[in-house]
């Protein structure tokens, strides 16, 4: 009877702390994750791996090995193309350097050249825009890297009336801007249009 009631206890202490286990997690509520404009989800220029996709306006070297009359630099015209000698217009918008190269090289070996070997850079790409509460709002050519702060310091820096928390920017290709604060340094993207509001005194 005793072994009975001890068993009894301890299968009923058991439980107490089963239960208590499975009331603490559901309270456990898990920090969301810090906005990252920079990332890949937020920008149409980059690929699910993180990797740049050329667009528009963007200017790219491209060596074939063996063929000067080949190589060259070309910009990624309006409709997303590049025309290259012999193969003519390859699609470019949306491709990495890697996937254009892929595609030049399987181009040229149809006929055209035995075992290509294709280098691809990107030289130049296209600007982007600042606006708003700065010296001198334009277009500035970009660099890889550059943050909202450096684009201001380029535009020469920001108004007696701006807001320096935050900024606004519509990412190539999208159809609205989207507010950015600047509690840390923000990257941009080629094509980015920043806004700097005005502050409210």
């Amino acid at each position: 009877m005793n072994s009975f009631k001890t068993s009894l206890l301890v299968l009923l202490a058991l439980a107490g702390l089963v239960l208590s286990g499975c009331s603490s997690s559901s309270n456990i509520v898990s920090d969301p994750a810090p906005a990252n404009y920079g990332g890949p989800s937020a920008s149409p220029n980059l690929n699910s791996s993180g990797a740049y996709t050329l667009s528009p306006g963007d200017k790219i070297s491209v060596n074939v090995f063996g063929e000067s009359n080949l190589s060259g630099e070309f910009t990624v015209s309006d409709n997303g193309n590049i025309d290259f000698p012999l193969i003519g217009a390859v699609q470019a918008q949306g491709q990495t350097v890697d996937q254009l190269q892929q595609q030049m090289v399987f181009r040229y070996s149809q006929g055209y050249l035995k075992d290509p070997k294709i280098a691809v850079s990107v030289l130049n790409y296209r600007p982007f825009f600042i606006t708003g509460e700065v010296g001198k709002g334009g277009e500035y050519p970009y660099k890889a890297g550059i943050t909202v702060q450096d684009a201001v310091a380029m535009a020469g820096g920001y108004s007696y009336r701006a807001n320096t928390g935050k900024v606004f920017i519509r990412r190539a290709g999208a159809d609205k801007e989207v507010e950015v604060p600047l509690a840390q340094r923000v990257q941009i993207q080629p094509g980015d249009i920043i806004r700097v509001p005005e502050r409210f005194f």
